[in-house]
């Protein structure tokens, strides 16, 4: 059996010369149903909470504990917590969204080469390169945003550009230069582990699904659950400590 694996994510369709691909459907849909459940709760909260509303304010006390665990502030967790929250939520229904049974039946036909193929509505959106790179470039430039406020941008420069003349001569400047590179590190270790880790379990379970009986890949899946979670987990927490750091006073 033919598999199809496209590295880069499928275009279903063009608008006014903007291509719409199906990783770009997926983000348009993931962010609506995070608008749309966040607006409903908002609507329906109650004093008591029961329901949907007690499910989540569970997930959001456990990552506001969490975020605590690291400030060890409560004050400055009210300040981080908004940004790694909604990267959290986020990335874990992107991660998600790819592996509800069916999905990947619904599509459109599509002429590749001489072949007729379904081009599927549904890609993990955290399967798509410039997603990531887009999330990581958002967080690494909000801890310097948190920096500056933090320190002051002559305090927070400093920690980057320091005169070779200052003791201990030379040393300084260098560990300077290393944590400009650390910045950009950040961006690229970011996106990739979240691609590499999202794109691998996808094909993965497509190669499963294509060889082996129906019920064999439900491990598989199970397995890409947890996956997903970590992931979303890990790269909320590295962000996290990124905005930690970041307002930490240089010395």
């Amino acid at each position: 059996m033919d598999i199809d694996i496209s590295l880069v994510p499928e275009v279903l369709t063009s608008v006014a010369g903007f291509p719409i691909t199906n990783t770009f459907f997926m983000t348009m849909v993931v962010s609506l149903l995070i608008i749309i459940g966040s607006y409903i709760l908002n609507r329906r909260m109650t004093i008591v909470p029961r329901g949907f509303q007690n499910i989540v304010e569970i997930v959001l006390e456990a990552l506001l504990d969490l975020v605590d665990s690291v400030t060890g502030d409560r004050a400055q967790s009210k300040k981080f917590f908004p940004i790694v929250a909604t990267i959290f939520i986020f990335v874990i229904l992107s991660n998600w969204i790819g592996l509800l049974p069916g999905m990947g039946t619904f599509g459109v036909e599509q002429m590749h080469g001489e072949e007729n193929v379904l081009v599927s509505f549904v890609r993990s959106p955290s399967a798509d390169l410039n997603l990531t790179i887009t999330l990581a470039l958002f967080a690494v430039i909000a801890a310097q945003v948190f920096g500056v406020r933090a320190v002051g941008l002559r305090g927070y420069l400093g920690k980057f550009f320091v005169s070779p003349l200052k003791k201990p001569y030379g040393i300084g400047t260098f560990v300077g230069v290393l944590e400009i590179i650390s910045e950009f590190a950040k961006v690229i270790s970011f996106s990739f582990r979240l691609f590499g880790n999202v794109f691998a379990g996808e094909v993965l379970l497509l190669v499963m699904l294509s060889l082996v009986p129906p019920l064999v890949p439900i491990p598989f899946m199970l397995l890409e659950v947890f996956v997903g979670f970590i992931q979303a987990l890990v790269f909320a927490m590295l962000t996290l400590v990124f905005f930690k750091m970041a307002t930490e006073a240089h010395h």
